[in-house]
């Protein structure tokens, strides 16, 4: 008898002491464990959403090769097959140096132009212990035309080349299938066509990507361009308008939009789309972009 009341002693005992030090864990982990930061990713399927910069950008080590192509215009018919008989292309190489902060530079030969630009991250959206409803961006670039001369007899300075653009990138995803982007601009141009040009263009760019299943999506892009003088140019200007598809399969993210544009850098697409899409001047084109990772 004495032996089983000692023995029910001792579990009580341990019972006890259990739920004691179950209880003491409880409140060490309350203490230890924070709440976290989850940050939305994928808001873009690739670092242009069409023709602009969309708010993606490489990572850390990585590297992105890009082919982006421009057919001419249906308008051209069936003589020039509706413009497939035309093209401009343009290679670029794009690279990660920090997951926030990333380089590029290209050559295009819609006006033989070579173009390098940077682009930081400044906010990222996110959920969790830390709120951010949009992210944000600051891309930065210069382009120079490097055309013949056409009027040899003319003082031809180098910096006449060169075009600067400046541009925030802001952007929120609003679900796992619909984005939209906002980009205000300002361009400088050295060098315009004639006095009634503008060397100075304010343009606001929104583009928007919908997602139709795991690896499509639909893309739009509009370029508002503010140019006083517009009416009374020699060059009748257009608003860049551009509509496509993300494809990606593994590696490659395929692009393929139709657009009133022939130039694929700020520079040119934005202040000099010279095409409308109520005649018809509309460029069947592509964007292939080829990642490879340093790490």
């Amino acid at each position: 008898m004495k032996k089983l009341s000692l023995f029910i002693l001792n579990l009580i005992f341990l019972l006890s002491g259990s739920r004691a030090f179950g209880q003491d864990l409880d409140a060490l982990l309350d203490q230890e464990t924070k709440p976290t930061t989850d940050y939305v990713t994928a808001t873009f399927k690739a670092s242009r959403i069409i023709n602009g910069h969309s708010i993606e950008q490489m990572k850390n080590k990585q590297l992105d090769f890009r082919i982006s192509h421009r057919f001419g215009t249906l308008n051209n018919g069936a003589y020039g097959l509706w413009g497939l008989d035309q093209s401009v292309i343009h290679f670029s190489l794009e690279y990660g140096i920090k997951d926030w902060w990333m380089v590029g530079i290209g050559r295009g030969s819609y006006n033989k132009t070579y173009d390098a630009f940077t682009k930081f991250r400044i906010l990222r959206q996110s959920t969790g212990a830390r709120e951010m409803p949009i992210h944000l961006s600051y891309m930065t670039s210069v382009e120079m035309n490097t055309l013949k001369n056409t009027d040899p007899n003319r003082t031809n300075y180098f910096s006449s080349r060169l075009a600067f653009v400046h541009q925030l990138l802001i952007a929120r995803k609003f679900s796992d299938k619909f984005s939209l982007e906002l980009n205000p601009t300002f361009i400088h141009r050295n060098l315009v066509k004639t006095e009634l040009d503008p060397n100075d263009v304010w343009a606001l760019g929104i583009g928007a990507r919908y997602k139709l299943s795991r690896r499509i999506s639909l893309n739009a892009e509009y370029y508002y361009a503010y140019m006083a003088n517009r009416d009374y140019l020699d060059t009748k200007y257009h608003n860049s308008l551009a509509v496509g598809f993300d494809i990606e399969t593994g590696g490659h993210v395929f692009q393929i939009m139709f657009t009133n544009s022939l130039g694929m850098r700020e520079g040119t697409f934005i202040p000099g789309t010279t095409d409308s899409w109520t005649d018809a001047g509309i460029h069947l084109g592509f964007n292939i972009s080829r990642v490879f990772s340093f790490k």
